[in-house]
């Protein structure tokens, strides 16, 4: 007898192999509500639903009870060819029966589970994708995984800032890189990962030598690797206050990339250029909203949370720097807190934001402590230079508060 949940795994399995949606399979013969239910566990299979499920699909009854040991290669096939969410769930489903299968498929399996779980933001679950996927790594034995594993670890790690463990984990994936002839391109992974984390953890000077390390191993190139190197060497310069060098790099990649070779990257070249635009000294605000109307402009065409609230920010930041105080709370108040789907460094600098504000709406004290929290925190996650600007602000803001801006503009 087919047993469940096995039965409404590998039924899923074959209708989404055919692209067919819950109605088109069940057909006039059966209810997509039961179907569902058969699909998800919840409903035992009769003789005559399998008969007919089976006729729908054009398959003997038999393969309703393929062993588990084709399910995950199948499965990977099934989402390597056709990337949706259902693909997906298939996926992880097969991966958690498949223990004992080949580690390659496995590791596989991982990645593409990994990489699903960050485009929707979920990093806890990506974290415990990844972390299977070092040790897999690790077991395997080939230095290319082991590098890439460690290169998307220390990347999930910079994003709930976890600075420590993310250097870590991106020196060693460098020097596993470097020692074993790895690619260009996988070289070239390492540093963009490598350069990020050590400049949240403050140590700039190591962040520009290997920043000055991508610049040299992409050159010659105008693809995409290149413009995301560019972005990634503007960010180091501009958090050492080279400004000026910073703007000439990022508008050599603003002029030579195109949005046809990858759009989310020419989205988030002009969200840079922005944001680089609002942290100069001083701030010129007319020039970020330039880019910001050109991001906003093209973001229906590469939608997703990350770049959305990401946008949404920069507009918060805009409308702070020009004085639109009550602007600038009401974008704060849409962005909400939990479901922000951005960097630890760009979470924290609206929590920032938040404080700035409290102390231009009179509620100097809640303001202060709050900032004085945040830059106690970034100290103790080895965010020094972040630490650093917190106290900065903090000081700007109320010298503000106290002299130059006796009231919140409108």
């Amino acid at each position: 007898m087919l047993e469940q949940p096995s039965f409404g795994r590998r039924l899923r399995q074959l209708r989404t192999e055919r692209g067919l949606s819950q109605a088109a399979l069940a057909g006039d013969g059966m209810s997509t509500g039961y179907l569902s239910r058969l699909e998800s566990g919840a409903r035992q299979p009769t003789d005559r639903a399998v008969a007919h499920l089976a006729g729908r699909l054009g398959i003997d009854p038999s393969e309703f009870e393929e062993s588990r040991a084709a399910s995950l290669a199948q499965s990977l096939s099934i989402a390597t060819s056709l990337d949706s969410d259902e693909t997906s769930e298939l996926l992880a489903e097969a991966l958690e029966s498949a223990q004992a299968q080949d580690p390659m498929l496995r590791w596989q399996a991982l990645w593409l589970l990994a990489q699903w779980k960050r485009r929707h933001g979920e990093n806890a679950a990506e974290r415990v994708y990844l972390e299977e996927l070092v040790a897999l790594s690790e077991e395997i034995g080939l230095a290319e995984l082991r590098s890439r594993a460690l290169t998307r670890l220390a990347r999930s790690l910079r994003t709930t800032g976890e600075i420590a463990p993310a250097v870590d984990a991106a020196t060693t994936a460098h020097r596993l890189a470097l020692e074993n002839g790895l690619s260009t391109q996988d070289l070239a992974a390492v540093l963009l990962v490598l350069v990020s984390v050590e400049a949240e953890a403050g140590r700039l000077p190591d962040a520009r030598r290997h920043a000055d390390e991508l610049a040299v191993l992409v050159e010659g190139r105008s693809d995409a690797l290149w413009a995301e190197a560019m972005w990634t060497v503007v960010a180091v310069r501009v958090r050492q206050g080279d400004f000026t060098p910073a703007q000439e790099l990022l508008e050599q990649a603003l002029d030579r990339f195109g949005s046809r070779e990858n759009l989310t990257l020419w989205l988030r070249l002009r969200l840079t250029a922005a944001d680089l635009h609002l942290q100069k000294f001083p701030p010129e605000p007319d020039a970020a909203q330039r880019y910001i109307e050109a991001a906003e402009a093209a973001l229906p065409f590469a939608r997703t949370s990350a770049m959305e609230h990401e946008l949404t920010a920069l507009k918060t930041h805009l409308a702070f720097h020009e004085g639109r105080y009550e602007d600038a709370r009401a974008l704060l108040g849409r962005l909400g807190r939990s479901e922000r789907r951005m960097s630890y460094r760009g979470r924290i600098r609206l929590d920032v934001l938040d404080n700035q504000l409290r102390i231009l709406e009179g509620d100097e004290d809640a303001g202060m402590a709050g900032l004085q929290r945040l830059a106690l925190q970034a100290q103790e996650s080895s965010n020094i230079d972040l630490a650093a600007t917190i106290w900065r602000l903090a000081a700007e803001c109320l010298l503000k508060s106290r002299g130059k801006v006796p009231g919140i503009r409108g």
